[in-house]
């Protein structure tokens, strides 16, 4: 990502001694972007928000989360859908019950700050600006909110850093609208409700909750199997993240992951291999920061019918970073007359993720489930833990 040109070490202390909005070293917006991340965190913490404002927001963060997202709320969907989350399809179902949404305010404030230079046609400008932008609120934590207190509004700074600025809202004992500037860390997002601006990487992708039956496989012919040998359904049954991926400005960590393997193989002669092609199944699986180091139990169906001609399958988990799209050369391995044959494949993966762990998982893994006609058992793969499970 490109970075702005770092402001001088005084200009920075001087700006950020009179509280008016700040540009920190290290923060990334795109270049044709109206309004920073920054812009919009300042923009945000001079809203007069309410109670409803705020339920509107955990409304949507909640929903994402319960979609398999992070606890995100796009400004796309807070200006088209107020309340809804990432999956619901622009669908909010507590919308009608916003009398003032996030957008009302947004949109008071922006004509009453560029409406008088720039005109109403501008205005639109800016609001469609940010509503068309990857921007979005995150909220971690949020199953903790007391359901009142009000929050800190900060921004990814980017470039992995752990603390940054942001602007405390409260209310007085007069009822007024105060606003204060604060150190941010992790910690204090623990601990009281903290809002982050950054930007969205998640919603374009389809994540284990809502992944439906024929998503991302690409399934191979099929021929008539011997009908005594037994066929299993490879699932994983639960996935531990052992460490986090990127600063907690950044959200939670998306995994893909990726099996390529020719399912189903049940070969009786050569002639039966041109029946076969190696399936790729891919889903994304989202593990919130305060997952770590648990167990969340998932239902992901990896292959419908693993036989054991199958030799080897490719195995790959990576956490999502983005960059340019390259590819893993790998092969599928089956096996049948004491001979192996390799299926060749390519897994797709950007080449700024981070690469968890890539390799074959081999029959002889499974074995002693296999043995058993079925169960589960657990491996580590870099820095995650996965229970598969056969039955």
């Amino acid at each position: 990502m490109n970075a702005k040109k770092l402001l001088s070490l005084g200009l920075l202390l001087s700006l950020f001694a009179s509280c008016e909005e700040v540009d920190v070293i290290g923060e990334y917006p795109a270049e044709d972007r109206l309004f920073s991340l920054s812009d919009v965190a300042k923009i945000l913490s001079d809203l007069p928000l309410e109670a409803e404002h705020l339920a509107e927001v955990h409304d949507a963060v909640s929903s994402s989360s319960g979609n398999g997202y992070d606890e995100e709320y796009l400004l796309h969907d807070l200006f088209h859908a107020p309340g809804a989350g990432v999956g619901d399809g622009g669908q909010a179902t507590k919308a009608a019950n916003y009398q003032n949404p996030l957008r009302d305010l947004f949109a008071d404030y922006l004509a009453r700050h560029y409406g008088t230079k720039a005109g109403a046609a501008d205005v639109e400008t800016y609001l469609n600006a940010l509503s068309e932008s990857d921007m979005q609120i995150y909220w971690p934590f949020s199953e903790e909110w007391d359901g009142r207190s009000y929050p800190i509004v900060t921004f990814d700074p980017g470039f992995g850093a752990e603390s940054n600025y942001g602007y405390e809202i409260r209310i007085d004992q007069h009822g007024a609208h105060v606003v204060d500037s604060v150190l941010v860390t992790e910690q204090v997002a623990m601990e009281r409700p903290v809002w982050v601006i950054n930007s969205n990487d998640d919603a374009a992708f389809t994540p284990l909750e809502l992944f439906k039956e024929g998503d991302g496989t690409k399934a191979g012919k099929t021929t008539t199997p011997p009908k005594d040998e037994k066929e299993f359904i490879l699932s994983i049954r639960d996935f531990k993240m052992l460490r986090n991926y990127d600063s907690w400005f950044s959200g939670a960590s998306e995994f893909f992951v990726k099996i390529g393997a020719v399912d189903g193989f049940k070969a009786t002669k050569d002639d039966d291999l041109k029946n076969y092609s190696p399936s790729l199944t891919d889903f994304m699986i989202v593990v919130k920061r305060s997952q770590v180091n648990r167990k969340v139990p998932f239902n992901a169906v990896l292959l419908t019918n693993f036989t054991q001609q199958m030799e080897k399958v490719a195995f790959m988990v990576i956490e999502d970073d983005g960059g340019t799209t390259t590819s893993w050369k790998c092969s599928a391995v089956v096996k049948y007359n004491s001979k192996q044959y390799g299926f060749e494949l390519e897994i797709p993966y950007k080449d700024k993720d981070d690469v968890v762990w890539r390799g074959q998982l081999t029959r002889n893994f499974f074995n002693e489930v296999l043995e058993k006609g079925g169960g589960t058992l657990t491996g580590r793969f870099g820095d995650v833990e996965i229970t598969f499970g056969l039955e």
